[in-house]
């Protein structure tokens, strides 16, 4: 009982998360204010050390709050094992470059078509468990994948609308950009991924330390990424300019605590309540961008590819039951 609650107490939690990341990454890159926008790569670098900070306070909590024993967790799976260390500067790299990359998608893509747009990291993680794990795919997973890209396809196709051609030529501009965001932070999703996956199996070390390796790395790219690409406007402003309380909640409660919850429900569901949760979060966000952001004009292809990509990812996580062993039974 205890852990049934688990469970859908952690896949309420991720619906709630992946939906509020995206609708509030979006608002607050649109929203006008006065004085300047809050940097994305700023908000990156944030993120980053308040995940360092949230793993090393759970991997204190593992060792019974004891300041030695973190001490020397650290010393022992970090200091004295600088090649594994090392092995995750390549993840941490890409997973940086991502997290700046999702923000350039959603200031030019509304968060429904976002949200739809990204499940394509489905299709590249599962070509890269094919080719780096040497996993098989089922003929569900293949079938969901076609149906999938065919989803994608139909929300990308675009809509006939009598606007400003001026105007329609900077929307379909934004958009472009937007989609190759998407689009490049599906593959580096996907690679990084089952490349963090293949280094904790190879390995035995906690989960958290690992996130902590990550994380430091994270903050280094994030760092010089910040000061390679909004250098000038960090000494003029600083790097906390245009900070407000959305732009912390969206830096601090929800993409720093995002990968804790990922962990969490990897440990306590299946891919089927998974796929459950993230068709949920699109329908929201869907009806949220359409409502409240008013950012996001449906039409019928979009439903249609919504829903194509809606089964594609139920259908992704099925997992068809052996037939039963005539000689057993």
């Amino acid at each position: 009982m205890a852990s049934a609650k688990l469970k859908y107490l952690s896949l309420g939690i991720l619906v709630f998360q992946t939906t509020s990341l995206v609708l509030t990454m979006r608002y607050s890159r649109t929203l006008q204010g006065d004085g300047p926008r809050y940097l994305a790569s700023s908000a990156v670098v944030v993120a980053e050390f308040l995940k360092i900070l949230t793993c090393l306070g759970l991997v204190f909590k593992d060792h019974s709050y004891s300041g030695r024993a973190l001490s020397s967790i650290l010393r022992q799976e970090i200091l004295h094992k600088p090649i594994d260390t090392l092995k995750l500067a390549i993840p941490s790299g890409i997973y940086t470059l991502q997290n700046n990359l999702l923000y350039v998608a959603l200031s030019n893509l509304d968060a429904a078509t976002y949200q739809v747009t990204y499940q394509l990291k489905i299709l590249t993680t599962a070509l890269f468990s094919v080719s780096m794990l040497g996993r098989r795919l089922g003929v569900y997973q293949w079938l969901s994948l076609l149906i999938l890209m065919a989803g994608i396809a139909l929300v990308q196709w675009p809509a006939d609308s009598p606007s400003d051609p001026q105007k329609e030529q900077l929307t379909a501009g934004s958009q472009f950009v937007g989609l190759v965001a998407v689009l490049v932070a599906c593959c580096s999703s996907g690679f990084a991924g089952v490349y963090f996956e293949k280094i904790l199996k190879e390995t035995k070390q906690s989960v958290w330390v690992r996130n902590i390796q990550l994380g430091m790395f994270g903050l280094f790219f994030g760092i010089f990424g910040m000061l390679a690409y909004d250098g000038d406007r960090v000494q003029e402003h600083g790097m906390f300019q245009g900070y407000n309380t959305l732009t912390w909640i969206v830096s601090v409660l929800i993409i720093a605590l995002g990968g804790l919850v990922i962990a969490a429900v990897i440990k306590y569901a299946d891919n089927i309540l998974k796929g459950f949760a993230t068709s949920l979060s699109i329908i929201l966000s869907t009806f949220i961008s359409y409502f409240w952001l008013e950012d996001f004009e449906p039409t019928s292809l979009f439903f249609l590819g919504t829903v194509l990509v809606i089964m594609a990812t139920f259908l992704y996580g099925y997992e068809s039951k052996p037939a039963p062993n005539p000689s057993r039974a």
